[in-house]
């Protein structure tokens, strides 16, 4: 389901896709997030994701009322406090989301596939 927002002017509709690529990008910004991650399910392995491919760490849906739900697949540093690196995460991309989109965030689920040794 794509966001709906009703104008004086018409609609707009924003993609999940978008939201997603978006988030993404405000998700690796954060201190303690490697990367996002891509899961592949036959055989369990974790793959760190490029910038290009953000998105698909992230899955996006959008509920009755334009409320929003975000499930983070990521990649943290070595060393870190997950729940700090969470706690960070899950109030920046609310924020930022909330401001880009102009919908409401319901929730944000993380789900820490891996850990990576920065040099």
């Amino acid at each position: 389901m794509k966001g709906q927002m009703d104008t004086q002017f018409g609609k707009i509709l924003i993609d999940e896709d978008v939201i997603a690529t978006y988030a993404g990008s405000v998700a690796v910004e954060c201190f303690g997030i490697v990367g996002m991650a891509a899961v592949n399910m036959k055989d369990g392995l974790v793959k760190l994701l490029k910038r290009d491919y953000l998105s698909h760490g992230i899955n996006v849906t959008i509920a009755e009322e334009n409320k929003i739900t975000l499930d983070f697949h990521v990649i943290v540093s070595y060393g870190v406090s997950i729940s700090t690196v969470s706690d960070n995460l899950i109030e920046t991309v609310k924020y930022k989301v909330e401001e880009f989109t102009g919908m409401q965030i319901e929730k944000i689920n993380i789900y820490v596939e891996g850990v990576r040794v920065i040099d």
